[in-house]
């Protein structure tokens, strides 16, 4: 047993998230001391049976990765002053000693403390509650609380912000729609351009651009290709247009991804979110057309050096200013877009990279609007990319925020380790291996990838792959949010 205590000091300042220094530690005692801040999520790696926190000045909610810690069996969290819910989580520990007494804690107890075993558990919590009455614990029994007005008007704003985007998707579209029930024709002038962005040129610029030699990669459902256009007073500029197939042999399911992507990608204005410039359609196809990524996908720079041959490995401080980027794209999705958008389909091919290296998050054709952050969204089929998809999103048709958290974790597994998501080398996807690996050598520097093992930068590497580990957990209810994690990453 590794015994860290510190008990009865004059300790202050906050509890740092790189936690990585007492990974070995099974017992830690810092109670009675001045501790500030908050208890870091990367709390739930650390293979504890004994953590005492008592008696400082610690706030904030109390982490849901509690629940990774399944070693534990004695935990004080008392004098302190925590504040929101106990976690559901702690369903899952085994506490032989739980002391979460004198703080600001509120709403039920989880179900399996409601029992003698912890009947000092709670004291001085006034507003905590039970599912049904328990004499033992002696508190009161929880009761619904109706929705307040602000509660109905809050929705009401949200359904008005949906039915605004179907309406932006009904203009978007309609052209295409109409055109449908006419006769194909080859004639240039039956392309109807629709676009979001300040434009300087015209539907035809871009056909005259859809060639071979311009094609620079293609997928299920089209071909995407680099065009040059005219953009101000005689300058130029690069464009992305991804073309879809013949929209007569196109299915259901490939259509309905297209118009989440122009319903999208047509309202959001986010410097970490790829702009989508225009869209023109035709009854032979549609093109969706947007700024050029000049440095292309993540994925090309983590995974496809060796095939490109002319590619070096980005260094550490480049790759984690992809990762604040990207998770600030997905940040505003989850908590500044109005309604809340989840992505479906995040991965390093889908992070575009610009001529300074600075990301943006791009491909939202398996996006789903939120109506309320937090809410499950319908899904019709299981989308998404092996590797990169959270265990829920396999069995159940419902998805939210949580599954973009998942995946944005395995993309910091990715530029932590090198390694290929869903690589046919590997026994396990990436994140299964990043955890076992984890569990049998702990933070060795064999997990990082070659080209960023700087002794300066170790540190850092190893808190973002902890993160990772944490985003990429099982329960959806123990990942943090988007926000948290960007939070986390600066």
């Amino acid at each position: 047993m590794r015994v860290f205590r510190a008990a009865n000091n004059l300790l202050s300042g906050e509890i740092p998230w790189d936690l990585t220094g007492i990974s070995q530690v099974t017992e830690l005692d810092l109670s009675g001391n001045q501790i500030t801040g908050s208890i870091p999520m990367t709390i739930g790696v650390l293979k504890l049976n004994t953590l005492n926190l008592s008696g400082n000045q610690i706030s904030g909610t109390i982490p849901a990765a509690f629940g990774f810690m399944s070693v534990l069996t004695i935990l004080d969290l008392s004098s302190n002053a925590l504040s929101g819910q106990i976690p559901k989580d702690f369903n899952k520990l085994r506490l032989n000693l739980l002391n979460l007494s004198m703080n600001n804690l509120t709403g039920e107890i989880p179900t399996s403390l409601q029992n003698k075993a912890y009947g000092q558990s709670f004291l001085f919590n006034p507003a905590l509650c039970v599912s049904s009455n328990n004499s033992i614990l002696n508190l009161p029994i929880c009761r619904a609380r109706a929705n307040s007005s602000n509660d109905i008007s809050r929705r009401l704003i949200a359904l008005f912000f949906a039915l605004a985007s179907i309406m932006l998707l009904g203009s978007a579209v309609g052209g295409f729609l109409l055109l449908k029930r006419q006769n194909n024709s080859q004639d240039p002038l039956t392309w109807k351009l629709t676009q979001f962005h300040g434009l300087h040129f015209t539907e035809y610029d871009v056909l005259s651009g859809l060639c071979e030699k311009n094609c620079i990669g293609s997928g299920r459902s089209g071909k995407v290709y680099r065009v040059c256009v005219v953009d101000g007073e005689g300058g130029s500029r690069m464009v992305a247009v991804k073309k879809i197939w013949n929209m007569q042999n196109l299915d259901k399911k490939l259509e309905k991804d297209f118009l989440a992507e122009v319903q999208i990608l047509g309202e959001i204005r986010h410097t970490n979110i790829v702009k989508l410039l225009c869209c023109i359609s035709s009854s032979e196809a549609k093109l969706l057309v947007y700024e050029y990524m000049e440095n292309g996908s993540l994925d090309r720079w983590l995974h496809q050096r060796d095939r490109i041959g002319s590619l070096t490995p980005l260094d550490w401080p480049t790759r984690l200013q992809i990762a604040i980027d990207s998770a600030r794209g997905l940040c505003y999705m989850h908590h500044g877009s109005s309604p809340t958008i989840v992505h479906c389909d995040v991965k390093s091919s889908n992070i575009l990279l610009d001529p300074e290296f600075r990301a943006k998050i791009a491909d939202f054709g398996l996006a789903r609007i939120l109506l309320k952050a937090g809410d499950l969204g319908s899904v019709s089929a299981v989308g998404g990319t092996f590797g990169y998809m959270a265990p829920e999103y396999g069995y159940q048709r419902k998805v939210n925020e949580k599954v973009d958290v998942y995946s944005f974790g395995v993309v910091l597994l990715e530029l932590t380790t090198g390694q290929v998501a869903n690589d046919a080398g590997l026994e396990y996807c990436l994140a299964e291996w990043a955890w076992r690996q984890y569990q049998e050598y702990g933070l060795s520097i064999d997990l990082l990838d070659e080209g960023i093992r700087d002794p300066a930068y170790m540190e850092d590497t190893f808190a973002v792959f902890t993160l990772g580990m944490i985003c990429t957990g099982g329960q959806p209810s123990m990942r943090p949010s988007m926000k948290d994690v960007l939070h986390a990453l600066l």
